[in-house]
């Protein structure tokens, strides 16, 4: 599973414990921590990444107050994959929920949709 977009190098995503969604982006996605800084303002900055992608995201929580952000919901992102149904499956018994398991969509793409455990909501899709 791989993102690559020529644009962006890092793609936020915003989460209540960075520890739990670590784990989570690691152990279940079998993404690679790429960096992980504790700041001395008490910030952490953490980015992981699949395994042979260009794009890295960076697991953030939000600081008190700041505006714009929330955490859960539609990401945006979107996560490619050789065979879709393979990378289901291997997930979905790494314990990934899955909101919508692979189909064929209207416009011909082979799709799914997985949340993170802030409920941050995923594309999965098949190259063609």
């Amino acid at each position: 599973m791989v993102i690559n977009d020529k644009k962006n190098r890092l793609l936020s995503v915003w989460v209540k414990d960075q520890d739990k969604a670590l784990d989570f982006y690691l152990e279940k996605l079998g993404f690679e921590k790429q960096t992980d800084i504790e700041m001395d303002n008490g910030y952490r900055w953490l980015e992981v990444k699949p395994p042979g992608a260009e794009t890295a995201l960076t697991i953030a929580k939000p600081y008190p107050g700041q505006d714009g952000v929330s955490v859960g919901g539609f990401t945006n992102i979107v996560f490619t994959t050789e065979d879709i149904n393979a990378t289901y499956k291997d997930l979905n018994a790494n314990g990934v929920k899955f909101i919508e398991k692979p189909k064929i969509q209207e416009w011909g793409v082979m799709q799914a949709i997985f949340a993170d455990p802030d409920d941050n909501m995923f594309i999965l899709v098949e190259r063609a």
